[in-house]
C-alpha cells in the first residue's frame, strides 16, 4: 500500500479545495462486504494530475465530470484523476468495501451472548479509505453529508443528528468543515439513553447485551459529561462547534477513546461487567473529559500536518486532567497522572525510538502513526503542564482563544499556535518551545545540600539535561508520633533550574530531613535523592501528607530501579514497607503493578524471582487484612487482584473460584473469575475441561478472551502449539482475540517450555505484520514478543530482525522499543 508523504500532502493542499462529500453506505450486503457510494465535489486551482484514495474489495465504477475512469488503473490505495483543468469538478465512485476484524476501517462484530451484530468506523490516520474514497489528508477539511441504509432494527449513529426515514434509511446532517479522519459511524441495534443539556443532545450508547450495566452508570457519565462541558465553556470563548453529543462505547476498539466530533467512540470495557475501584472510574472520567476537549483541539482547529500531533493529543491530555481536578468530585486526577501516565512518557522518551513532542518532519502516515506514544501524550501534558506554571493560567487561556478566534474549522501549525500564545505573554514562548517541543529525552535533576554559616544549608541542583525548569523544592522535617514516622512540609520553595551564578544556591534553612526536587510535580524530569533525603524515603515514605508528593517519591525510585542506581529489592522493600499504609488507590496500583510486572517478572533474576513473588504476596495478604472491615473496597479489590497474579500455590485461588468468593469479600464477578483461572492455567492447576465450563457460565466477549488468554496459559506443548497456530498462521483471529492469545501465551514459569518459539517469533510476526497490517502488528509487537527471555540470545535474534527482515514500521517500532526494555532489564541484573 502507498502511504501518503508530507510533500505529496502539501503538493495536493496547494491544488485543491473540497467542498463537500456526499457518502452512501449500504450496510444490508452481506457479512464481509458493505456498498460504499461516494460523490466528491472539489475545485482545483490550475490543470494538474492528482489521486484519490480508496481501497475497496470491488472498484465498481469511477467517473470525473460524467468521464469513466479505468478501474484497472487503481494502484494500491490510489486511483488517479489526471488532466483536471482549473475550476469545479464531481468524482463519482462506486465500490465495495471489506468490514474489519482489526478495529481498522469499518470494524463489524457479533456479539456471542445474544449473536446481534455491530459495525463502527476508526478512520484515523489513513483508515477513511477502508470505508469512502476520500482525499485523505487533515488540511482539506470539508462538509460530509452522510446516508446509511441499514438493518431495520438497527440504528445509525453519526457526527451530525442522525434522522430515520423508514425501511433501513438513515440520514445525518451534514457537518460544519471537518477532517477525513473525523468522520464517524455506528450502527446497530444500540441500547441508548438520551437527555439534553445547555439545548444540546446528548446519548449514550453500547451493545443491548451491555445494558444492564451501562444503566447503574448512565447518571455518573451524564454528569461528567455536564460538568466537563460547562467548566469547557467557562475556559473556552468559542462554544462547542457541532449540533449534538453523543458518545458511544463500541466493541473490540483499538485505542482508549477517538474523538469524532459529535460521536465519541470509547473502547466498551468503560461500561464495567464487574467490580472496579474509584481510581478506574476517575479513569473513564479523564478519558471523557480528554474526548471533549479534542472537540476545540484537533476538531475545531485541526493539524495541517501529523508532525503536529501534539496540538492534538497533549492538549487534550493536558485539559483531560486540570479539567477533571477543577469541575468533578476526582479533585486528585494529577496524582493518577503522576504514577500512571508520567512513566509512560519518562519510558517511551529513554527509548532509541524517541523523538521531540514536535518533530521537525514526519515524513508520511506510516510514521506518524508510530508518534502515537507517551511522548505525544504524557511527555507532551507535563510540557504543558510547566508552561502554565511558567506563564501562568490567565495568560495560557489568553493564547488559546486567540488560537481558536484565528483557526476555527481550519488547520494551523505549532507556529500558528506559539504565535497565539506570544500575542498574550512578554515571555518569550519562542525559546521555550524550542528548549521543550524541539528536543528529546528526559533531564535528570540531582540535589546537592551544603552546610553554610552557622548550621543553615544551602541548596545546588546539578541539572543533566537542556530545558529550563521552574520547579518547587519541599522541605520536610520529621515528626515521630506514636502511630509512626511522618514528614511534615515546613516549607516550599520555588526555583528555576538551571541556577544562574547571579542566584546562587538557594538558602534553605536547616537541614531537612527530606529535600524533594519537583514537589507537586509541575515539570518533566527525572529526580534523585541526596543520602540523608534517601534515608528519610526508606524509613517515611507512607508519612508523606500529599499523594501527589508521594507519587514524585515513588517515580524516582521507579526511575532508579530503571536506571540501576537502585536493587529491583530495595524497590521491593520499600513497597513492603510502606503500601500497607498507602490511602490512595491510584499510587497502590501503580506501584504493585511496576513490582510484579517489572521488578518480579523481569527485573530480579530467575533465582530471586520466587523471593520477590513471596514478598508482593505477603504485601497483598496484609492488604487485605486491612480492609476485612469492608471500609475500603476498591483498596480490597486491588489486593485481591494482585494477590492472585502472584501466588506460587494455586490452592488459595483454587479455593476462592470454588466457593466463589474471598472470604470476607468481595464475590467472585467474571473478570475476578477469570483473573484466577488464568492464573491456576499457568501453574497447572487447571485444564480445558475448567475452561470451557468457564466460558459457557460467561460466554460474553470478555469471557471469549478470558478462554483464549486462558488456553494459552497451559504449560503443555499442545496448548502452546494451538496458541501459536492460532496467531500466526491463522488470520481468523480478531485483535481482541489475538491479543488475549498473546497474553496467555509467554510466562516466567514457563521458560524452558516456550524457549522453542523465542527465535520463530521474528520470523513469523514479520510475516504476520506484512498480512494484517499496523493494528495487528502492534498487538504482535507489544503482547506476542518474548519478553520474559531474557538473555543475550533473544536480543541479538531481535536485532538481526531489525537488520535483514524489512519489518513493517508498526512493528519495527515496538521491536525496537522492546529490545530496549530487553537491555535495560539484562543490565538491571548485573548491578
Amino acid at each position: 500500500m502507498s502511504v501518503l508523504t508530507r510533500d505529496e500532502a502539501q503538493t495536493r493542499a496547494k491544488l485543491l479545495d473540497v467542498d463537500r462529500y456526499t457518502i452512501t453506505l449500504d450496510l444490508t450486503t452481506g457479512d464481509e462486504t458493505f456498498a460504499s457510494r461516494t460523490v466528491v465535489r472539489f475545485t482545483a486551482r490550475a490543470e494538474a494530475d492528482t489521486f484519490v484514495e480508496l481501497k475497496p474489495a470491488e472498484l465498481r465504477e469511477a467517473t470525473l465530470d460524467g468521464r469513466p475512469l479505468d478501474p484497472e488503473t487503481l494502484e494500491d490505495n490510489r486511483l488517479p484523476l489526471t488532466g483536471l483543468t482549473a475550476g469545479e469538478h464531481e468524482l463519482r465512485i462506486d465500490a465495495a468495501m471489506r468490514y474489519s476484524r482489526t478495529g481498522e476501517g469499518m470494524h463489524r462484530f457479533t456479539d456471542p451472548t445474544d449473536g446481534e451484530t455491530y459495525v463502527y468506523t476508526q478512520l484515523f490516520m489513513d483508515d477513511v479509505q477502508r470505508v469512502f474514497a476520500a482525499f485523505d489528508q487533515p488540511d482539506l477539511k470539508a462538509v460530509f453529508d452522510l446516508s446509511v441504509k441499514a438493518p431495520e432494527d438497527w440504528t445509525v449513529l453519526a457526527n451530525g443528528i442522525t434522522s430515520d426515514l423508514g425501511e433501513g434509511l438513515w440520514q445525518a446532517a451534514p457537518t460544519p468543515l471537518i477532517s477525513t479522519y473525523l468522520v464517524a459511524v455506528a450502527a446497530g441495534p444500540w441500547h441508548s439513553v438520551r437527555t439534553e443539556h445547555r439545548g444540546l443532545p446528548f446519548g449514550i450508547h453500547c451493545r443491548r447485551s451491555l445494558a444492564p450495566y451501562l444503566d447503574p452508570d448512565a447518571d455518573e457519565l451524564f454528569e461528567i459529561t455536564r460538568q466537563c462541558y460547562d467548566r469547557y465553556h467557562e475556559k473556552f470563548e468559542e462554544p462547542y462547534p457541532f449540533d449534538s453529543y453523543d458518545q458511544a462505547f463500541v466493541p473490540e476498539f483499538n485505542a482508549g477513546a477517538m474523538e469524532n466530533p459529535g460521536l465519541v467512540t470509547f473502547r466498551d470495557e468503560f461500561v464495567y461487567r464487574s467490580a472496579v475501584t474509584d481510581t478506574e472510574r476517575q479513569t473513564r472520567a479523564m478519558v471523557i473529559a480528554h474526548e471533549m476537549a479534542h472537540m476545540w483541539f484537533g476538531d475545531l482547529v485541526t493539524l495541517r500536518w501529523w508532525d503536529d500531533i501534539w496540538l492534538n493529543e497533549s492538549f487534550a491530555e493536558y485539559m483531560g486532567y486540570q479539567t477533571l481536578t477543577e469541575a468533578t468530585r476526582f479533585t486528585d486526577t494529577w496524582t493518577d497522572f503522576g504514577v500512571v501516565r508520567k512513566a509512560w512518557g519518562y519510558d517511551a522518551d529513554q527509548r532509541p525510538s524517541t523523538h521531540p513532542v514536535a518533530p521537525e518532519e514526519v515524513n508520511d502516515t506510516a510514521s506518524a502513526l508510530l508518534n502515537f506514544d507517551g511522548i505525544s501524550y504524557a511527555k507532551g501534558a507535563s510540557a504543558l503542564r510547566q508552561l502554565v506554571t511558567w506563564l501562568g493560567e490567565k495568560d495560557f487561556l489568553a493564547g488559546i482563544n486567540t488560537h481558536f478566534a484565528r483557526h476555527k474549522f481550519t488547520n494551523a501549525t505549532l507556529a500558528d499556535f506559539i504565535d497565539s500564545l506570544a500575542s498574550a505573554t512578554e515571555r518569550d514562548v519562542h525559546a521555550w518551545a524550542d528548549a521543550w517541543l524541539r528536543t528529546t529525552g528526559v533531564d535528570t535533576l540531582r540535589p546537592t545540600v551544603t552546610r553554610a554559616e552557622e548550621g543553615t544549608y544551602t541548596l545546588q541542583v546539578e541539572h543533566k539535561g537542556s530545558r529550563p525548569h521552574r520547579i518547587a523544592v519541599g522541605l520536610y522535617d520529621e515528626d515521630v508520633a506514636d502511630e509512626g514516622r511522618h514528614l511534615v512540609l515546613r516549607e516550599r520553595l520555588d526555583l528555576d533550574v538551571p541556577q544562574t551564578d547571579s542566584q546562587g544556591p538557594l538558602p534553605i534553612g536547616k537541614r531537612p530531613a527530606l529535600l524533594l526536587l519537583n514537589d507537586g510535580d509541575l515539570t518533566y524530569a527525572k529526580v534523585r535523592f541526596d543520602n540523608e533525603s534517601f534515608k528519610a524515603v526508606t524509613e517515611s515514605l507512607s508519612g508523606l501528607p500529599s499523594p501527589l508528593t508521594r507519587a514524585v517519591v515513588w517515580n524516582a525510585l521507579r526511575d532508579a530501579v530503571r536506571d540501576g542506581e537502585l536493587p529491583p529489592t530495595a524497590y521491593l522493600e520499600a513497597a513492603r514497607a510502606h503500601l500497607p499504609h498507602e490511602t490512595d488507590l491510584a499510587l497502590v496500583q501503580g506501584v504493585l503493578a511496576f513490582a510484579s510486572t517489572y521488578v518480579a517478572d523481569r527485573y530480579v533474576t530467575p533465582e530471586q524471582r520466587p523471593a520477590a513473588l513471596a514478598t508482593l504476596s505477603s504485601l497483598c495478604r496484609d492488604l487485605i487484612r486491612r480492609t476485612e472491615d469492608g471500609d475500603n473496597p476498591g483498596l480490597r479489590l486491588i489486593a485481591v487482584r494482585h494477590c492472585i497474579n502472584v501466588t506460587s500455590q494455586p490452592d488459595t485461588i483454587a479455593a476462592w473460584l470454588a466457593d466463589g468468593t474471598v472470604p470476607g469479600g468481595p464475590e467472585l464477578d467474571p473478570e475476578l473469575r477469570w483473573r484466577v483461572l488464568a492464573r491456576l492455567a499457568v501453574l497447572g492447576a487447571t485444564d480445558e475441561t475448567a475452561i470451557a465450563a468457564e466460558l459457557e457460565r460467561d460466554p460474553s466477549a470478555t469471557g471469549q478472551e478470558g478462554a483464549a488468554r486462558c488456553r494459552a496459559a497451559l504449560p503443555t506443548e499442545e496448548a502452546k502449539a494451538q496458541a501459536w497456530e492460532a496467531m500466526f498462521s491463522h488470520d481468523d483471529l480478531s485483535n481482541y482475540l489475538y491479543t488475549a492469545t498473546a497474553q496467555g501465551f509467554w510466562q516466567p514459569e514457563q521458560t524452558e517450555l516456550v524457549r522453542q518459539y523465542v527465535p520463530r517469533y521474528y520470523e513469523d510476526a514479520v510475516a504476520l505484520a506484512a498480512r494484517r497490517g499496523p493494528a495487528i502488528a502492534d498487538a504482535a509487537g507489544r503482547w506476542a514478543f518474548p519478553d520474559h527471555a531474557i538473555d543475550e540470545d533473544n536480543q541479538a535474534l531481535g536485532q538481526a530482525c531489525l537488520r535483514d527482515a524489512d519489518p513493517i514500521p508498526a512493528l519495527r517500532r515496538k521491536l525496537i522499543d522492546q529490545l530496549d526494555d530487553l537491555g535495560r532489564a539484562l543490565r538491571v541484573r548485573q548491578m
